[in-house]
Order: C-alpha cells, then sequence, then structure tokens
C-alpha cells in the first residue's frame, strides 16, 4: 500500500504572481498559509470580490503595471517607478505621459518590432534550409 501523497502547494508569494496580485495588499489569511493546486485554481476559476477588486483597482505588482503601460520592468526603474500603482495612477500616467514613459514606450515598440523581424528571418531560414 502506497502512502497518500501530500498535495502540492503554493506558497503565498507564489500564488500572487501567479495571480497578476500585490501580495501585501492581499487578506492576511491569504498572505499566512500556503493554497493548495485545488484551492488556487478555484480562486482563478471564481475569484472572491477581494481579488476581483484588487486586480481591478489593484495596487498592481510591477509586472502588471509594466504590461499595463506598454514597457518594461527595466523601463519602470529607468522611470523611477519603484512603488506598486493603483489602476487611476496608472490611468493618469497613460492620460498625461511624462518624457519617460513616452521614451520607453518608443524602445519598447522597437524591441517588439526587432523581436519580429528576428522571427521572421528566422522561418525563411529554417524554409530555405526545408528546400
Amino acid at each position: 500500500m502506497t502512502p497518500a501523497k501530500t498535495p502540492q502547494t503554493l506558497k503565498p508569494a507564489t500564488a500572487a504572481k501567479k495571480l497578476g496580485i500585490y501580495l501585501p495588499a492581499a487578506p492576511q489569511e491569504f498572505q499566512d498559509r500556503e493554497l493548495t493546486r485545488a484551492e488556487f485554481n478555484e480562486l482563478q476559476q471564481t475569484p472572491p470580490e477581494w481579488l476581483a477588486e484588487l486586480r481591478r483597482t489593484g495596487p498592481h505588482p510591477r509586472p502588471v503595471v509594466a504590461q499595463k503601460l506598454g514597457i518594461s520592468i527595466g523601463g519602470l526603474a529607468r522611470g523611477g517607478i519603484t512603488d506598486p500603482l493603483t489602476t487611476e495612477d496608472i490611468t493618469a500616467l497613460l492620460q498625461a505621459p511624462p518624457t519617460w514613459l513616452v521614451a520607453e514606450r518608443s524602445t519598447q515598440a522597437a524591441v517588439r518590432t526587432e523581436a519580429e523581424r528576428v522571427k521572421e528571418r528566422d522561418i525563411q531560414r529554417q524554409e530555405q534550409s526545408a528546400d
């Protein structure tokens, strides 16, 4: 007889990262205990009000802020943004973008264009080598 397996668990920081939320803004009971995979899946499929509100209004962690602003996490640091921002803060930045944000968005667009060019070049090389 094999012993019963213990369920896989996620630490609060890992769960918060996967859920796209800022851990210190989550309820204390979320911060204080590990979640089983089933509990995590339940949070994803039917988020409680606190999770929905946190995703909607923030504060948001840096990866989410960067994504909403259309820049890299490094761009946030270069712009002096080190603290989490709320949706309201992000909206204000997008409505009246400071110089650093305009520059970072331009840089990010150039990076995306270059990545697409390289991807297309690699596809062409694969097609040529297959011939």
